[in-house]
C-alpha cells in the first residue's frame, strides 16, 4: 500500500509505502495516516474509473481502508465557507 499526498504543482508525493500484512510496516502506515489527518488532510481510496472520471471512497480512519487497497491519497480540505 502507498500513502500519497496531493501537492499542487507536483502531483502525488509518496509519504509512506508498506505491506499491511507485515506488522511493523502496518504500524508505520497507520502512523503516517494519522499524521496526515492530524494536519487537517482528507483521505480517499481510489475505487476505479467510470466514463473517463476517477472515483474514490472517502475514509476517516485506517480501519476503513480496504486491506487490498493499492493506495490512499491525502488532499487538503477546501478553504473558505462560513
Amino acid at each position: 500500500m502507498k500513502l500519497l499526498r496531493m501537492k499542487p504543482g507536483h502531483g502525488e508525493v509518496l509519504l509512506a509505502e508498506g505491506d499491511v500484512d507485515v506488522p511493523d510496516q502496518e504500524r508505520d502506515l497507520i502512523e503516517a495516516f494519522r499524521e496526515q489527518l492530524d494536519q487537517g488532510m482528507w483521505a480517499a481510496v481510489p475505487t476505479g474509473r467510470t466514463g473517463g472520471r476517477r472515483e474514490a471512497q472517502m475514509v476517516r480512519s485506517f480501519g476503513e481502508v480496504p486491506r487490498d487497497a493499492e493506495r490512499v491519497i491525502f488532499f487538503p480540505k477546501a478553504a473558505g465557507g462560513a
